[in-house]
């Protein structure tokens, strides 16, 4: 079976080149609602003239999400990923679309416009075989990924609810292999609070939030476990007014990672738990884990599996790995759903003025897409 849909996706590369660029020149940043929303109609317009029901849902402070549905039958496999980016309206100028040396140049489109058009390409390939009679293929474009998936995440959580499994469009590990874990991601804000003095006349009246938030910072240090994937990094620091006057207000953000729900919950606890050191200082520690773990379990290793299969009876090789970022993934597989993530286009470059995609590399990728969305269409 995956042979016919190489064949099938061969016989529309020049399409899926197409889709993808029509996406890439129609820049869509996070933070302009009405560019991203331009991105969704070209995007809507092409999905429903493939017969898709196209959903529109309204964001307070992103772009319409789009909610896309093929086939029939109570089952349902979801397709995740988004087409807002991190770049502004106007890089298209400094970064212009185009096709070199065998790559597709243009911002936006290994992260991850290219993904959409594979996911696209492969649910065609499978409802012109038939394979969406008893089972649907529910897409899900989201607009704020890039920018922490606030008023996207019920959405996501809801439609993965209902699926069997999910499949990840963000791009691929160097070489094309699929993610099977990701870290969960967290951000905390500290705030610190002392008590002003003159350096010289009246140090001893002070209290220095600096001195408190730098013995903090030596502490939490402690968290820090690269082996097993806990990484805590402090990367915002300010205080003081001037270097005659004790501090009074110091504050820190802090990046937390984690490979595993445990360690994340356990990092999230010592975090909250802190205590001041200097007496009469005060503490206060804010966020937390807004991305857990997407952990390498059972179901999402019998995902990659199959997936391998697949690519295996296509002649192609295909890996595993795991990822130091989140995504939308990462929410689905928190809910114990099965999720794979990379199906992306095989390229490099993401958020990185090279960005490109592979262009040989689209259409064996679509096939895989296409064997595996089949499978998973036609289980009991």
């Amino acid at each position: 079976m995956p042979r016919q849909f190489l064949d099938y996706c061969t016989g529309q590369r020049d399409w899926l080149l197409d889709f993808i660029e029509a996406l890439v020149a129609i820049e869509s940043p996070s933070d302009d609602p009405a560019a991203v929303n331009r991105c969704g109609a070209e995007l809507a317009s092409r999905l429903a003239a493939l017969g898709g029901a196209v959903t529109r849902v309204s964001a307070s402070t992103a772009g319409d999400h789009l909610r896309v549905s093929f086939g029939s039958g109570t089952r349902q496999v979801l397709m995740l990923g988004h087409f807002d980016t991190v770049w502004p309206i106007g890089q298209l100028d400094r970064m212009p679309l185009k096709r070199e040396a065998g790559r597709l140049y243009g911002p936006g489109v290994f992260d991850m416009k290219a993904g959409i058009g594979l996911a696209t390409l492969a649910t065609r390939a499978v409802l012109d075989a038939g394979g969406l009679a008893n089972c649907q293929v529910v897409m899900l474009w989201t607009t704020d990924e890039e920018i922490g998936s606030t008023t996207s995440q019920a959405l996501i959580e809801a439609e993965a609810r209902r699926s069997e499994a999910v499949l990840v469009f963000e791009p691929s590990l160097p070489g094309g292999g699929l993610k099977t874990s990701r870290k969960g991601v967290g951000q905390f804000e500290m705030h610190v609070r002392g008590v002003s003095a003159h350096a010289g006349l009246d140090p001893g009246k002070g209290i220095s939030a600096v001195r408190e938030l730098a013995r903090q910072i030596t502490a939490i240090d402690d968290l820090q476990d690269p082996a097993s994937g806990v990484t805590v990094t402090v990367g915002v620091i300010e205080g003081g007014t001037r270097a005659n006057v004790v501090p009074a207000e110091a504050r820190a953000i802090i990046d937390a990672r984690a490979v595993t729900r445990a360690d994340a919950d356990r990092v999230e606890r010592h975090m909250k738990a802190l205590v001041p050191y200097l007496a009469g200082a005060q503490l206060t520690v804010t966020g937390g884990f807004d991305r857990p773990p997407l952990e390498r379990t059972p179901g999402v290793v019998r995902l990659f599996e199959m997936a391998r299969e697949v690519a295996k009876e296509l002649g192609q090789m295909l890996e595993e790995g795991s990822a130091g970022g989140g995504s939308d993934g990462n929410f689905t597989a928190a809910l114990g759903i099965p999720t794979l993530d990379g199906f992306g286009a095989v390229g490099d470059g993401a958020h990185a003025i090279h960005e490109h995609v592979e262009i040989d590399a689209l259409v064996p990728r679509a096939a895989v897409i296409g064997g595996l969305l089949a499978r998973l269409a036609s289980a009991p």
